[in-house]
């Protein structure tokens, strides 16, 4: 089989990751993979945002404060494990898609395909670099306060989430995946 295929059906999400993470270089080649994402109108709705390493603790702190706020308090076993988390992430980034209001032509649903197949992309990449990367819409994201923080509490953003990046902590092993054929059928042309 083709070596890219192969290692697009390898993939798992790594949630527990340590240094070292992607170098600036790297970093930049994951990002720019997001640029390859189908995109239609051209309109390049993902938004990224860098929390450094030494701003995590402080966004940690925010989500719990966010999320007790607004009634939704988190777990102390929830806590004890997004600590554990993102105690070591070495690089995570904040996701948004950029709601152009302007341009009504491309319906708003497309716009989030596009940004979800935009962080397909950077996934994908960090695996064939051969580091662990996790898409998690936890910490805070369906909060007002977190995403208000990171600047995309806006009517024209979507917040969607953060994905951490970096080397395995454990060994990643393989993952039993669905048939396709379960997931797939051909149309008959009927109406």
């Amino acid at each position: 089989m083709n070596a890219i295929i192969e290692n697009l059906q390898s993939r798992n999400s790594v949630k527990f990751v340590q240094a070292p993470g992607p170098s600036e270089e790297e970093l930049a080649a994951l990002l720019q993979s997001a640029m390859s994402a189908p995109d239609h109108g051209m309109l390049r709705p993902w938004r990224f945002k860098r929390i450094r390493s030494e701003d995590v603790g402080k966004l940690i702190e925010l989500a719990i404060a966010a999320r007790a706020d607004e009634g939704n308090p988190l777990t102390e076993p929830q806590i004890a494990t997004m600590r554990r988390w993102l105690s070591q992430v070495p690089v995570l980034l904040a996701v948004a898609c950029y709601i152009d209001h302007s341009n009504e032509r491309i319906p708003e649903q497309e716009r989030i395909l596009s940004t979800g197949a935009a962080v397909m992309n950077i996934l994908n990449a960090a695996h064939s670099l051969g580091y662990g990367a996790f898409w998690s819409t936890g910490i805070g994201t369906y909060t007002e306060a977190v995403p208000a923080a990171l600047g995309f509490d806006d009517l024209e953003h979507n917040f969607m989430g953060f994905i951490s990046i970096g080397t395995p902590l454990a060994e990643v092993r393989p993952k039993e995946r669905p048939n396709y054929e379960d997931h797939f059928s051909v149309w008959d042309g009927a109406v």
